[in-house]
């Protein structure tokens, strides 16, 4: 959207104005386009399970409007099960996932009565003996790894056999046999994730075949289960051209196999789902001044954000559009490579982009950044992170202050023989 002056505008805000008050770097999400992306899938799949991957974006406020929408959490480390306790999520809509959990994490697990979606044989193991020690019952899931491939980064796609993530699919009814053997842990589902950013559905319709032909096995054997999740990674439109898929789309490819092969089976299952991306994704912009403008080798934009704050463009090769906020309607004429200021030459938003011309103390917004934005930032180059605000209905709220330099150093210690 844009006003008449060709300022950007999101979520009903001004977006120059929002960067003069808050300062840059700046995220900001708009609530009400989290709430619509969440009820999509409430609309989509009325009676599956909705838990929200809180790695794509675990900021409290982002967790409390999800928690008031009826969310449950995927979670994937000790400090994600904190911030989904503080926001107010019932620890029995949690599974708390993951490759390598410690023994203090799975003891927090167990602890907070969350389920476990088990990775290993090993963690299985491990897991039991905890129970046995805390004297309690821990719900588990198994993790598999169906070995389907979408078409996406390596780097996100998380079911490929040769993935860290997972039971192999042939090892599955196996470990569900062993984990029927072992105290204080009750098998009650089964779990897969087979990837990030996917906009080809059909690959979800084949890992749910591949699920619930394991169900069916299972069943066969007198092992019955309560639950089947099937994870996230519906995909987000990241260019003009681009069309994903709508959580409709999803469920088009998922219900109609788990229904008929539920129907076949004479069982019910909850189909639980872990949406993250396609919720908080577009649902937040990073504004970023231009410190300066220089021709060189190309022409480079560069910007007061960089890869310490948005590491996707760097870490996957990711796309996301770039626009120049306040002159929206000013002519696309000039080709420019937009940088950041990080002492890396793999510093780099957006490679060769046609923008207006630009200038210092221009303002420069990162669309769809929410998923893996802030989550991923750091400190480095000794680089204090940004601010985070909130917008609805017009009222703009500050959800994370902007850190000061004390916060670089704030849990360092000088040993007293250097001071």
């Amino acid at each position: 959207m844009q006003k008449e002056s060709g300022h950007l505008v999101f979520g009903g805000v001004d977006a120059v104005e929002l960067a003069e008050t808050y300062g840059t770097p700046l995220y900001v999400t708009d609530e009400d386009r989290v709430r619509n992306n969440f009820r999509r899938y409430n609309s989509a799949f009325e009676t599956a399970d909705k838990y929200y991957a809180v790695k794509a974006n675990g900021n409290l406020a982002i967790l409390k409007i999800l928690a008031s929408e009826g969310a449950g959490a995927d979670v994937f480390s000790g400090g994600e099960l904190q911030l989904v306790k503080s926001a107010g999520i019932p620890m029995g809509k949690i599974l708390f996932n993951g490759n390598s959990k410690s023994e203090e994490e799975l003891r927090a697990a167990v602890d907070a009565g969350v389920k476990v979606s088990v990775d290993s044989q090993d963690e299985m193991r491990t897991l039991s003996a905890i129970a046995v020690a805390m004297e309690k019952e821990v719900e588990i899931a198994i993790r598999v790894n169906p070995d389907v491939s979408p078409k996406v980064n390596p780097k996100i796609a998380t079911g490929l056999r040769e993935s860290k993530f997972g039971i192999p699919f042939y090892e599955v009814i196996a470990t569900c046999e062993d984990a029927k053997m072992l105290p204080n842990i009750t098998l009650t589902g089964l779990h897969c994730h087979i990837g990030s950013q996917i906009l080809d559905v059909s690959v979800f319709r084949e890992a749910t075949e591949k699920m619930m032909n394991l169900v069916e096995e299972l069943y066969a054997r007198g092992m019955e289960l309560e639950f089947v999740d099937l994870g996230g990674g519906l995909g987000i439109s990241h260019r003009k051209e681009e069309k994903a898929p709508t959580p409709n789309d999803l469920a088009d490819a998922i219900l109609p196999t788990f229904d008929a092969r539920l129907d076949s089976l004479g069982i019910k299952l909850k189909l639980v789902l872990e949406p993250g991306r396609s919720i908080v994704g577009p649902a937040t912009i990073l504004l970023s001044r231009v410190n300066t403008v220089k021709q060189a080798y190309k022409k480079f934009v560069a910007i007061d954000a960089g890869f310490n704050l948005f590491m996707r463009p760097v870490m996957y090769d990711a796309y996301h559009e770039v626009v120049v906020a306040n002159k929206l309607n000013e002519q696309a004429s000039v080709l420019c490579t937009v940088v950041g200021p990080v002492c890396e030459s793999g510093d780099i938003l957006a490679k060769d982009r046609m923008l207006p011309e630009v200038e210092r103390g221009d303002l420069v917004a990162i669309l769809n950044a929410g998923a893996y934005g802030f989550s991923m930032s750091s400190q480095y180059n000794g680089r204090p992170r940004c601010a985070e605000v909130l917008i609805c209905d017009g009222k703009v709220d500050v959800i994370r202050s902007k850190e000061s330099v004390d916060d670089l150093i704030r849990n360092q210690v000088i040993p007293p023989r250097l001071m």
